[in-house]
């Protein structure tokens, strides 16, 4: 009786266990987690990583997958339900990702696909240039500085100095250059200034050359300048000197010589008593070869008759208006006054 009952006993314990196999492998698969083992995404360029994949239920076997945006990359089997790893190498942008995988086995019709993730590539920063608007600066003045690395991963912490010195706190940039403004109060202002770039690499921070503000000087005339106001000079004295002898001596010398009539009419001299008929003879300068014209002018005056005098003269022009040549070479011009 008691050797049935143990039977009994043994009978019912081998058919739950038969019955929880059963069950085991008829159990489907849950949607596997993918993830780095490494803890972190961001990765450097030709950095190896490895990825963990797994389903914490179903029923082993279980066939595990790596895709790389829709492209299969790997695939392994495992006869229990452990993590797959999958190693991979950052070789280019290509290899950042997007990766998903895909877990299998007997019971689970099309599998079931994990989470996705990507890699983020951290480059580090490349040296800072530090500049200004301007080089040259005056006592009294604000001057702009700018710190910039063109190349590295985002965000950048940027700060100035001046020697060795601090000026600045630090100034995180998600884009573009750092900035900052000085006031030059003192020749001391006037040292050399640096800048400090850094990202997520932190023992890659690197400096900038030393940039330096020179005094502004007062401006002055450039020496190009200079000659061209020389030459304009030059150029202007020797137009001068030739306009002398061609323009003005010779419009001198025919106002000087130009042989016009008396500009007075009639003058009335009183008191004047003077025979009826008389010759004045008028001596006259001899003329010299130089000389074109010899201009000289009589008054015409009345009488105390009344009767008006008239002037005969000749203008000497060099023997060329019929005289003699005897009275132009002597100089003596003979005035004939006579009354009418």
């Amino acid at each position: 009786m008691v050797f049935l009952m143990i039977l009994l006993f043994s009978y019912l314990q081998m058919s739950q266990q038969i019955q929880k196999t059963m069950v085991n492998s008829k159990e489907m698969l849950s949607n596997p987690r993918l993830k780095p083992v490494q803890g972190t995404l961001n990765v450097v360029m030709n950095q190896n990583v490895t990825l963990s994949c797994n389903s914490d239920s179903g029923s082993p076997p279980v066939r595990y997958t790596l895709f790389k945006r829709n492209q299969k990359v790997s695939t392994l089997n495992r006869p229990d339900l452990t993590p797959s790893l999958f190693n991979l190498t950052i070789n280019s942008a290509s290899d950042l990702g997007e990766y998903k995988c895909k877990a299998e086995n007997n019971n689970t019709s099309g599998g079931k696909y994990s989470n996705s993730l990507s890699f983020t590539l951290l480059e580090p920063i490349s040296k800072p240039v530090l500049s200004s608007p301007t080089s040259q600066a005056k006592k009294g003045q604000n001057v702009t500085l700018s710190c910039l690395s063109e190349n590295g991963s985002l965000p950048i912490t940027y700060i100035f100095f001046k020697g060795t010195q601090s000026i600045s706190s630090q100034v995180m940039m998600q884009k573009g250059a750092a900035e900052i403004v000085l006031f030059i109060n003192s020749s001391s202002d006037f040292g050399t200034y640096k800048c400090r770039a850094e990202n997520v690499f932190r023992r890659n921070a690197k400096y900038s050359d030393g940039f330096n503000f020179t005094l502004a000087e007062e401006r002055r005339l450039s020496q190009p300048l200079i000659i061209s106001l020389g030459l304009i000079l030059l150029l202007f004295a020797i137009g001068l000197a030739l306009a002398i002898p061609f323009f003005v001596i010779p419009s001198y010398k025919a106002k000087k010589f130009k042989c016009t009539r008396p500009s007075t009419g009639f003058t009335s001299t009183p008191n004047v008593e003077e025979p009826e008929d008389e010759v004045i003879y008028s001596e006259i300068s001899p003329v010299k070869p130089e000389e074109e014209y010899i201009n000289f002018s009589v008054l015409r005056r009345e009488d105390e008759k009344g009767e008006n005098l008239k002037l005969q003269y000749w203008c000497f022009a060099g023997g060329r208006q019929g005289l003699p040549s005897s009275s132009y070479n002597t100089g003596i011009a003979y005035f004939l006054w006579r009354f009418f």
